[in-house]
């Protein structure tokens, strides 16, 4: 099941890419790498902070022409996306909750301390997206916006939580989903967000 909702989080991430490349007026070169970039870049990442080598999608390489192609896809039905904006928010975070456990799972296969395993998850959620904003020369949204990773924060501490407590798998897996879906939702519903920190030396000058 994990599987299933990590290939739908990927192709959603991929076009949520595609759409951000779109609006810096990028060529396909752009939108497909863009793509990419955004839906394989947070795992990417992880893989080379931990050292898990080969990364994993040089060993998938249905990964690279599912996002390139729902990247390229997203340019032809660009006028009926808006229409699905509702849909994305829930895929968009189905696809962090994904990451976060799938990230967490590689870290703890290879041996690492829980706060490693953490930040492992916590990469793979959010990286990818900040990757997507650097390259088309915004700040990243993940780290401006409604909650975003402090929900893939609290994913992964409740998945090991309970993997301490030897809870089913299926059933930590349910209620991680649960959990950060209803997190992620109601942030944006009600606009949760994180105290901003502004510093403007001017506004402490006599």
């Amino acid at each position: 099941m994990l599987l299933y909702i990590y290939l739908i989080a990927i192709t959603a991430e991929a076009m949520s890419g595609a759409l951000a490349a779109g609006r810096r007026n990028m060529d396909l070169f752009g939108v497909g790498f863009i793509a990419f970039i955004t839906a394989l870049g947070g795992g990417t990442v992880r893989d080379m902070l931990l050292g898990n080598y080969p990364v994993t999608w040089t060993q998938h390489p249905m990964y690279i022409h599912l996002t390139i192609s729902a990247g390229l896809l997203t340019m032809l039905v660009a006028r009926y996306m808006h229409r699905l904006h509702a849909i994305f928010l829930v895929l968009d975070a189905m696809g962090l909750i994904a990451f976060t456990v799938i990230g967490c799972n590689v870290a703890l296969e290879l041996g690492y301390t829980t706060t490693v395993v953490i930040m492992a998850g916590m990469t793979t959620g959010i990286f990818g997206g900040i990757l997507r904003d650097i390259l088309c020369n915004r700040t990243p949204m993940v780290l401006r916006k409604e909650l975003y990773a402090s929900v893939s924060l609290l994913v992964a501490i409740l998945y090991l939580t309970l993997r301490s407590l030897d809870v089913n798998h299926d059933l930590n897996l349910l209620a991680s989903f649960v959990f950060g879906l209803t997190i992620r939702l109601a942030a944006i519903r009600w606009s949760w967000s994180l105290p901003v920190f502004s510093y403007a030396p001017g506004r402490w000058s006599d």
